[in-house]
Formats: structure tokens, C-alpha cells, sequence
């Protein structure tokens, strides 16, 4: 007990050591810094500012106070962080193209969309919006708990009371250890309609909820263009992403010229960075139909965007420009929060929903018995009073000559003790016939108040009733106006435009090489000398392909997913090229397969090293996105082992079991994307080999050796699925 520990070593392994405190720091990132709790959509440092603003009464019709007083009461009293960074949130908190409904109204410089940062907190004032008071709604009205601040010398509260769905209208972003958040704004009004569906519906499906609240809605506008069933499908999840395009028109000059203008521009993309981006891609030649940009922004964006000459189509300069740029923008949908029990989850759109109401339910049953027992504690005085007033006298004589007169006055008018305490604290002037019938009026609307409050308390239809109209007036009050009204568009996906026409590329033949360690590169010409070919240092030889610039490639890697290049774009010349990786994003996991040319006719045949297989159009295979496309979906422990051209009658399969099988082609079934069918029982085997060939022309195996008519392979034939017979010794010498 009372031993000196100073001095005290103690030994314990490394490893626990470290993972015990790498544990608890990522336990404190987790739940006390990167991801907003469910309930009032906030982190604990965007709720202590709010808080801390509240306590110094800065209301939405007070005046602003300097931001560094701000921010010293929140480190001071409640999150004791750097500055910095707790400035940096409140500024976020009032930039109102960061959030959709500031919390925060600030005074000065608060930075711009062009990246630009804000003035020091010393010359920057604030004060809260109403849609933060909405949130601190009921502070005081014990509609949550409280806790110790770090040094226990005052509280704070565990969650904002609030009945403003904060965490789906301002959305969150943040990055744990292990995982993250991102989740984009939407319209408070459409949240809120949808909220009312489900506590009318609570089986309702998110399409249902979807179709009150289509999409996020960003505070920059824009439009978004995604896929209606992936909107769905990503709030079914919790997961998925919402591309978002530019807002532009067409604006005619003299002489039929015209130019484009671009009024919005996509969440979280800096016009000044966006300005860059065209610059470089022009300098890179990638954006061939444009001849000029031009910033003529105000305070709103206004872009000009001048092309080439006015034969252009707009339509076709502004797909140049949505692919290369980030006027056309991806925002990820990841709703990981935590829950009302701490417990960090990623959930669905209803859930979302659900867990909100549920904690605007709490609060109104909390706000309510907090009210019932204000009203009861006032009643009980108002009827000490009506007690005594016909005796005035006698409680005047009783305070004069007793020299105990609570108790007296107890025992003479038969009071509770807080009623004679509020008869002893009474002031002589309220000592008037006038008063008594202000305290009956008052007495009499209480009562009519306690039996409302027992009514919504005993029942929970009408507490969901009473939430419902609460909801309403929150529509009302936010859902109209400059700040209310949708911003973002939802549109149709566009239609995919064949850029390579339109931009009139020259027809010219190339090689293009695939090293062995990923580096691709394009050589003029065909039928080149394969010796001609440098490549790095522990660097060879790997795929190559024959086509025109005005070509597409697709690659497949092993993880099943499709790649498109397009010829004209690859890098050019005798050196090494650069690495593939760099113009499409290949997991780090997977390997190339294959590299072929797409044909509007081809198809192809995908087979897994497990014996599963299917026939591809390669028309389905084209993917717009750097992310590829997922064509072959495999099973854990699972590789693509082959994507051959689908040209012939028949399949031969060669297992590591080594067994053979042949099959006719049209056995196989063609898809757009799936997990094949098997096309060989191989058990615990995997592929050694997989050919296509015409039956009637036979099978050359290996270079050089004659062709194996039908009869010498109809040994080996079966339907699709079979476990095959022994392989002769041709088949299994290498090729």
C-alpha cells in the first residue's frame, strides 16, 4: 500500500505491451474522434463546440464573440486538443460549401471553395444558426445525460437532444483505425418526410424510403447521374458511392461562336485545383477539343470553357471533359457510426433512420416526465398557497410569534414541506385578493397541462403522433427557401459516348507490350521484332497485342475484374513505358491474365484455376471507370486462371489431376457477370490448361506437331461437368 514505487521496473514482452496500447489509442480514435455518433450525427469535438457556444449564450439573434474565446472555453473547459484543430472544425462548421446547414454562423473570413483558408481565429466572430439551436433544443430539460468533463470540474453532454436529422443532412467524414467514415448530405426536408414513412410504415423497404428522399443532396449542386438501383442497393448497404457531374450551359456569341459556363461544380472539388487539372490535361493533349478555360467567378462559380472551334459539339467536348477531370466526381457512401450503445457498425438507411427516431422518442419522453414533474412541484405550491390565503392573518401571526413557523404552519394548515417553505418565502406584495386569482388561472393551466403530459406519456401512439407534427414544423421551418430547397439534381446516368470517333483520332497500327512486372507501353507498326524489345532489369517479355489507335483494350486480372485502355492513350516511344497500374487501379493482389483488343462481335471465354467457367461479350466487358469492372466473381481462395477468345466449336480442360476433358463450346453459358458454371470435376485439382478449337480442324498442340483429327480426341469427349479421362503424355509435356 504505502511502498515507494519510483524505480519500479517492470518486465513485460514487447508485443503486449504495444498491442495493449495500440488498442487503446485506436479504441479513443474510434469512439472519441473520427466517427459521428448516430443520434445527433456529430463528433465529440463538433458537440463540444456547439455546447460550449451555448454556454456562452450565443444565440441566433445575439452578437457574434471573437472565435478564439471560442475555441479557448471548448479546450479549455471540455477538449483539451490543439487549437488548430478544434478552429479548423468550427470553420468547417460555417463554411456553407462544406456543410449543407452551417451550424455555425461566422463574421469574416471563413476561406472559399477555391481552397483557400480561413482568417486567424483572432480576427474571426461567430455565433450559432438556428439549425444548431435546434439541435441544443432541450438541454435543459434533462432530455440527455451528462457527463465529467476531462478534469471533472463541470459536465458535458453525452449527445445533443435535437430533433434535426444533423447526421444524413450534414453527412460526416472521417478516418478511424481500421475503418472510416463517409457519409454525403442530404435534403433535411426529404429526410424528414422519409423518417414520417417509417414511423407510419415501419416494414417499409428502402426503395420506399428512397423514393422520398432520392439521393444526397450537396451543397455545391451539381447532378447527380448515378444508377437508380445502385442508389438503392448502396443504402441497402451502407456502402456504395454517387457520381456527380457539373452543372453548365451553352452560351451563344456572335457569328455562331459560343462557350460553355459552369455554375457547379461537384462536392469537395477545389475550383482552383479543378482549374489546374484542365490546365494539365490541355498541356497533355487530352483534352484536344477545348482551346481555352477562364475563371470569372464571383461569389458563385462561373467557369468558361471555350472550344476548339464552333463545329464542336458541346455534348462531346464536355464527355472529354467529365472523364479526364473531376467535373465529374465519385463521393463514397460508408454509413460506419456509432450506435446509442457505443458500438461502431455500418448501417443501412433504415437503420439509420430508425436509431434517430428512436432517440428523438427517448428525448420527448425524457423532456416530458422533466416537465410533468416541474408542473406537479408547481401545483403542489399553488395549493400551499390557496391553503393559506383565507387565513392570512393567522400565517402573519404564526411568522411573528412562533419561533418555529414552518413547522406551525405545517400543522396548522396540514402543508407539505415544500409548501411551507414557499408560503415563508413569499413576498408581502403578492399578499393581494388580485394575486389569489392570478394563482387559481395559473393553478388551473397546469392541470390542464399535467393531464396533456399524462395522456403523451401513457401512450406511445400518440408520443409517435406528437413526433410526427414535430417533424412537420422541422419541414416547415428548413425545408423551403434558399437554405431548404434541393440543390443537387437527380438525373438519368448518361449514355455512353464513343469518344474515339468524335475526336477523330488518326488510324494508325500499334504493338502494344505488357512486361511481365506490369509496364505497358505502344510501338508503331505491326509485326515487329520481339528482340527489338528493352525492358527493366528482372523485367520480360509478358503479353502483347496488335490494333489500331483507335482501338480499346481490355485487360483482365485475376481478381475477375475488367479493365479499358484505350490505344491512343497509351505512352508512346522505345522506352519502358509506364506502369499499368498508374492508368487503371489494379488491387495490389491481383495479376494480368489477359490483354486483348475489344471487338463489337468478340467473345470470351473466363475459367477459374477451380474449374468454373463462362462465355463473356466483350462489349460487356468495357468498364468507364479507372475501378474496372467486376465480370468474374470468385469465391475466396480463387483466381481467374484464363480469358482465351471464344473462337471454336469445342473446350478442352486439363486438370492437375491429370485428366482431360472436352466439351462442345455451346455448353457453355454466356453472361454478363457471374461465378461460371464448372466446366471439369476436378475436387482439390486446379486447372492446368483450358484450349479452344474447331473440332473439324482438329487440335495442334503444341507448335510444329500435326493436328489431332476427331476420332484421336473423341476419347476424351463428355458433357461439360465430367471428371474426364487420363491425359495422354502429348497433353502433359509443356507447350
Amino acid at each position: 500500500m504505502g511502498t515507494d514505487l519510483a524505480g519500479h521496473i517492470e518486465d513485460t514482452r514487447f508485443a503486449e505491451a504495444l498491442s495493449e496500447r495500440y488498442i487503446a489509442y485506436a479504441m479513443s480514435t474510434i469512439m472519441s474522434r473520427s466517427l459521428p455518433d448516430v443520434r445527433d450525427g456529430l463528433k465529440p469535438v463538433h458537440r463540444r463546440l456547439l455546447y460550449a457556444m451555448q454556454q456562452l449564450r450565443l444565440d441566433p439573434s445575439s452578437g457574434f464573440k471573437k472565435c478564439a474565446r471560442v475555441v479557448g472555453d471548448v479546450i479549455g473547459k471540455f477538449h483539451p486538443h490543439g487549437d488548430a484543430s478544434v478552429y479548423d472544425a468550427l470553420v468547417r462548421l460555417a463554411q456553407d460549401f462544406a456543410v449543407r446547414y452551417p451550424l455555425v454562423e461566422g463574421q469574416g473570413n471563413f476561406g472559399s471553395v477555391d481552397g483557400d483558408g480561413a482568417a486567424a481565429m483572432r480576427y474571426t466572430e461567430s455565433r450559432l444558426t438556428e439549425v444548431a439551436w435546434t439541435l441544443l433544443d432541450g438541454l435543459a430539460d434533462d432530455a440527455v445525460d451528462f457527463r465529467a468533463t476531462y478534469d471533472n470540474e463541470d459536465h458535458e453532454p453525452i449527445v445533443l437532444p435535437g430533433t434535426f436529422p444533423n447526421l444524413l443532412a450534414n453527412g460526416a467524414a472521417g478516418i478511424a483505425v481500421g475503418m472510416a467514415t463517409s457519409i454525403p448530405p442530404h435534403n433535411a426536408a426529404e429526410v424528414c418526410q422519409a423518417a414520417k414513412y417509417l414511423i407510419e410504415k415501419p416494414d417499409a423497404e428502402i426503395a420506399e424510403l428512397v423514393a422520398l428522399m432520392p439521393g444526397p443532396d450537396f451543397p455545391t449542386g451539381g447532378i447527380l447521374v448515378e444508377d437508380q438501383d445502385a442508389i438503392v442497393r448502396a443504402y441497402e448497404t451502407g456502402r456504395g458511392s454517387f457520381r456527380t457531374r457539373a452543372r453548365w450551359s451553352v452560351e451563344q456569341g456572335r457569328f455562331g461562336t459560343w462557350t460553355i459556363v459552369v455554375t457547379e461544380i461537384p462536392y469537395q472539388v477545389q475550383k482552383s485545383r479543378l482549374i489546374e487539372q484542365i490546365a494539365e490535361q490541355m498541356d497533355q493533349r487530352k483534352l484536344p477539343l477545348l482551346g481555352d478555360v477562364r475563371d470569372e467567378s464571383t461569389t458563385d462559380i462561373r467557369l468558361v470553357l471555350e472550344p476548339k472551334n464552333k463545329t464542336v459539339d458541346p455534348d462531346i467536348l464536355m464527355e472529354t471533359l467529365f472523364r479526364n477531370t473531376a467535373l465529374e466526381n465519385r463521393f463514397s457512401l460508408n454509413m460506419n457510426v456509432l450506435g446509442g450503445d457505443r458500438v461502431p457498425a455500418v448501417l443501412s438507411l433504415k437503420q439509420v433512420l430508425r436509431a434517430w427516431l428512436d432517440h428523438v422518442h427517448e428525448v420527448l419522453v425524457r423532456r416530458s416526465n422533466h416537465r410533468l414533474a416541474a408542473v406537479m412541484r408547481r401545483l403542489e405550491i399553488l395549493e400551499g398557497f390557496l391553503a393559506v390565503y383565507l387565513n392570512l392573518d393567522e400565517v402573519i401571526r404564526i411568522i411573528r410569534e412562533e419561533d418555529e413557523p414552518k413547522s406551525s404552519l405545517m400543522a396548522t394548515f396540514s402543508l407539505t414541506d415544500i409548501q411551507a417553505e414557499a408560503v415563508l418565502n413569499m413576498r408581502l406584495r403578492s399578499l393581494r385578493r388580485l394575486e389569489e386569482m392570478e394563482i387559481r388561472r395559473e393553478r388551473d393551466k397546469l392541470d390542464d397541462e399535467r393531464r396533456s403530459l399524462e395522456t403523451l406519456l401513457g401512450s406511445e401512439k400518440r408520443r409517435w403522433t406528437r413526433i410526427g407534427r414535430d417533424l412537420d414544423a422541422t419541414i416547415k421551418k428548413f425545408g423551403a427557401g434558399p437554405l431548404g430547397d434541393r440543390r443537387t439534381t437527380i438525373s438519368e446516368p448518361p449514355e455512353v459516348i464513343d469518344l474515339s470517333v468524335a475526336l477523330e483520332v488518326d488510324r494508325e497500327p500499334l504493338t502494344v507490350l505488357l512486361s511481365r512486372e506490369g509496364w505497358i507501353r505502344a510501338m508503331k507498326g505491326h509485326n515487329l521484332d520481339p528482340a527489338g524489345h528493352r525492358f527493366k532489369e528482372g523485367d520480360d517479355a509478358g503479353l502483347s497485342v496488335e490494333c489500331q489507335t483507335t482501338d480499346r483494350l481490355c485487360l483482365v486480372a485475376s481478381g475477375g475484374k475488367a479493365f479499358t485502355l484505350k490505344a491512343a492513350d497509351l505512352p508512346r516511344g522505345r522506352g519502358f513505358g509506364q506502369p499499368v497500374r498508374t492508368l487503371v487501379d489494379i488491387p495490389q493482389e491481383d495479376k494480368t491474365i489477359a490483354l486483348f483488343m475489344v471487338r463489337e462481335d468478340g467473345r470470351r471465354v473466363i475459367a477459374s484455376a477451380q474449374g468454373r467457367g463462362m462465355v463473356v461479350a466483350d462489349a460487356t466487358m468495357v468498364a468507364e471507370k479507372r475501378t474496372g469492372k467486376q465480370v468474374f466473381n470468385i469465391k475466396p481462395g480463387e483466381t481467374v486462371f484464363a480469358c482465351l477468345d471464344a473462337v471454336g466449336t469445342h473446350v478442352l480442360t486439363l486438370g492437375d489431376n491429370k485428366r482431360a476433358l472436352i466439351f462442345p463450346m455451346d455448353q457453355l453459358p454466356e453472361m454478363t457477370r457471374g461465378a461460371g458454371v464448372a466446366l471439369q470435376k476436378l475436387g482439390e485439382f486446379t486447372l492446368r490448361d483450358i484450349r479452344i478449337f474447331t473440332m473439324a480442324d482438329g487440335l495442334v498442340w503444341q507448335e510444329g506437331q500435326r493436328a489431332r483429327s476427331a476420332s484421336d480426341l473423341s476419347v476424351w469427349e463428355a458433357r461439360r461437368g465430367a471428371l474426364g479421362k487420363a491425359a495422354p503424355q502429348w497433353m502433359l509435356r509443356k507447350g
